[in-house]
């Protein structure tokens, strides 16, 4: 049996990219119950790609009682319900089985990765302000995509001259705007830059230089999404809301690594639920960008550690 539950989770502090700002984390709750045994996941419906919560709630409840983790993969498109669906199915085999999820998927044992730490979008100077508050991080991501980017930029790097960054551009440039753009990132030690362009609108990118590695978002959501990004990224973001939960993560992170992408683990503003089977997926990626509980001002309970290691895997208290 499925349920869903609304749950809503105060952010620290205002969160702005180039589509807008929330002050609040709206997600969906699924859990499986079988045998007097619980499972759960959770989903963050986005409306870049049509997705509510009351649709996302819909899709799931719709669903046929006692469906499989197998079946699921067909009856439902990649996105927002199928992944708290997947991921509480996997949830409630390994609670069921007392075998964690990374034995039952054939992984090996899950270790701490180091975590990008976004920051969000603002003034140069209060980015600045952030980027020193946070230099102690290892890797900060930069929230682009508007004509003032390189006063941002250049104010993060005085405010973090040790940290690397990467930036998401959130499809907010275009391809010429890139190319001018792309000598400066070198030149401030940018590290790599997610979905400069639009989905759909980046053929460009195979036509012109990319001197340092371009990360698919927008433009990669499944193995499906991988014959259209060819000869135009370097990388692609794997995100479970995205993909349609660790099923097909899992399988898309191996098809990709074969065609000669590199990886990296992204997530949306979500809990330590959302994040916990995501940390199984950023396993030895390049990149490792789940940093969502860290911008909450409340969590899940026996939420996931972060330290100096980077994000821990779950506890069975939580996930997996």
């Amino acid at each position: 049996m499925l349920s869903v539950t609304p749950d809503s989770f105060r952010l620290a502090e205002v969160f702005t990219i180039a589509r807008g700002s929330r002050t609040q984390a709206d997600v969906l709750t699924v859990r499986a119950m079988a045998g007097g045994r619980v499972g759960q996941g959770e989903c963050v419906p986005y409306a870049r790609y049509g997705e509510s919560l009351d649709s996302v709630t819909k899709e799931i409840m719709d669903l046929p009682e006692g469906i499989s983790r197998q079946n699921l993969q067909d009856a439902l498109p990649a996105g927002a319900a199928r992944n708290a669906v997947d991921c509480a199915l996997w949830d409630l085999a390994a609670k069921t089985t007392g075998t964690p999820v990374w034995q039952l998927a054939g992984l090996p044992k899950p270790k701490p990765q180091i975590t990008a730490f976004t920051l969000s979008l603002d003034t140069p100077e209060n980015m600045r302000a952030a980027a020193a508050k946070h230099a102690f991080r290892p890797l900060l991501k930069i929230k682009l995509g508007t004509p003032d980017d390189m006063a941002r930029l250049e104010a993060v790097r005085a405010g973090a001259p040790t940290s690397k960054i990467i930036v998401d551009a959130n499809e907010g440039w275009t391809a010429e705007v890139y190319a001018d753009l792309a000598p400066h990132l070198m030149r401030l030690g940018v590290q790599m830059v997610e979905q400069p362009l639009p989905a759909g609108q980046d053929d460009m990118l195979a036509e012109i230089e990319r001197p340092l590695p371009v990360c698919a978002d927008e433009s990669c959501h499944d193995r499906a999404s991988l014959p259209g990004l060819k000869g135009k990224y370097d990388m692609v973001n794997i995100k479970l809301d995205k993909t349609g939960g660790l099923t097909e993560a899992l399988a898309l992170r191996e098809a990709a690594l074969a065609e000669g992408y590199k990886i990296m683990v992204g997530c949306m503003v979500g809990s330590s639920l959302a994040m916990a089977p995501a940390v199984l997926v950023a396993q030895g990626a390049a990149v490792t960008d789940l940093d969502g509980p860290l911008l909450l001002a409340e969590d899940r309970a026996a939420p996931l550690v972060f330290d100096e290691a980077g994000v821990h895997p779950a506890t069975a208290e939580l996930w997996g």
